[in-house]
């Protein structure tokens, strides 16, 4: 309902902003309307069709995993933090295995196979409930993980950034140049999430169990950091697509690795799964099309400029620098839409460059929040829960702290 009503006032303030500027005498506006309505419904459709060799790709490897068993080993490897998190989930309960793997779904960028698996997780939590329309403490901490949406491998958001660098000329673009950054404002984002959490429901943190995988990811990725901290941004940047690039190959290395191991037909298993892929991209193409119109409709009229010039004028009685506004929609768009943001994100790219610092901090944002509305309507609404407590003000707060850590993070690497 919130999407229709934004996506309904992009069209109609600029329908209104443009008669106005008719009425005064610029008789350019409605075609210049016009020409961005087609325009971006074409980039939508172009930048839709150029996913659809990457997530074939990146599916079909992903599928090898899954049958190697590799995606089962690291859920089982994370299953003992979720003891210390879940304490109402009785050891050994079905919920504890369709939380993880719902988890690692997100982690290794699996968004087609991570919605089933999590409303599996809210049936079996459901399962212990004794209110039935009141969601209980695991839920609402297994709700704002999720919408915290933690992520090793933004895949969409690296597919889309490559695609966009072919269609801007861009020779030698790294598009795996944004994972360190990601990495860290979605790290940041799951543990203002969990703080969040844990302080409302009493939960003690301070536990070996937690402190040391917290310990275990936290510090090579902080002395990754300190290390890249003495190259200046340029140079960092370039180590950073090596990094990026090299731990995808990695994980792909493993697959096929675990896949041989296991005695898995590795080509066919890539083909079925590839066979995803075009669907994945071909269901992009209407949620795209639909919100880049939108939004180049807005921006023809002026009211973005507008818009933009106005928070500017505040940020800049603030002191604070202004360069990273560009992409602030993205991340207020993602709270209610992960298409809507997708799209916005993609108006970034195309305005400012894929390549530039607004564009950049455009595909951190996308890949370091999650959707919240959505999530929590999604989750809560497939088990019948109504009063979800305090799921919303924690989610809500975890969204500001990785848009927050976003913007810092892409300072410290990209200016």
């Amino acid at each position: 309902m919130v999407l229709n009503l934004v996506w309904l006032g992009f069209f109609l303030s600029a329908f209104v902003a443009a008669v106005i500027q008719l009425l005064q005498g610029d008789l350019t506006v409605l075609p210049k309307l016009l020409t961005a309505m087609f325009d971006s419904a074409k980039t939508g459709f172009e930048i839709s069709l150029g996913l659809v060799g990457v997530m074939a790709l990146w599916l079909g490897f992903m599928k090898i995993g899954e049958r190697a068993g590799m995606i089962d080993a690291f859920a089982r490897g994370v299953n003992p933090v979720f003891r210390h998190l879940f304490p109402g989930v009785p050891s050994g309960h079905p919920a504890q295995g369709a939380m993880t793997m719902n988890m690692s779904a997100n982690l290794l960028g699996l968004d087609n196979a991570a919605t089933p698996l999590g409303l599996k997780a809210m049936q079996e939590l459901q399962s212990l409930n004794p209110k039935p329309d009141t969601a209980t403490n695991a839920q609402i901490m297994f709700l704002v993980l999720n919408t915290a949406g933690l992520t090793l491998i933004p895949t969409s958001v690296i597919a889309i950034r490559q695609t966009m660098a072919v269609k801007q000329g861009l020779v030698g673009f790294n598009a795996a140049d944004i994972f360190l950054p990601t990495l860290l404002a979605t790290a940041l984002s799951l543990l203002s999430a969990l703080i969040a959490v844990a302080v409302v429901q009493r939960l003690p943190l301070w536990r070996a169990g937690l402190l040391l995988p917290l310990a275990a990811f936290t510090v090579p990725v902080v002395a990754l950091v300190v290390w890249l901290g003495q190259f200046p941004p340029d140079q960092a940047s370039q180590w950073m697509g090596v990094i990026g690039a090299g731990f995808i190959l990695a994980v792909v290395a493993l697959f096929l690795l675990g896949g041989a191991i296991r005695r898995v037909n590795v080509y066919e298993a890539f083909v079925d799964g590839a066979k995803e892929g075009f669907g994945v991209a071909v269901q992009i193409i209407p949620y795209l099309v639909a919100m880049l119109v939108a939004i180049a409709v807005f921006r023809a009229s002026g009211l973005m400029e507008m818009l933009m010039g106005a928070i500017a004028t505040g940020v800049s009685a603030l002191g604070l620098p202004t360069d990273f506004l560009p992409a602030l929609p993205v991340g207020l768009m993602k709270i209610l839409s992960g298409s809507g943001a997708r799209g916005v994100m993609v108006d970034v790219m195309q305005t400012y460059g894929v390549d530039s610092f607004a564009g950049k901090l455009a595909a951190i944002i996308q890949g370091s929040t999650e959707t919240t509305f959505y999530v929590l309507a999604v989750y809560f609404g497939s088990v019948g829960v109504k009063n979800t407590r305090h799921a919303l003000p924690c989610a809500l707060f975890a969204d500001l702290a990785g848009m927050v850590a976003a913007i810092g993070v892409a300072y410290a690497f990209f200016k």
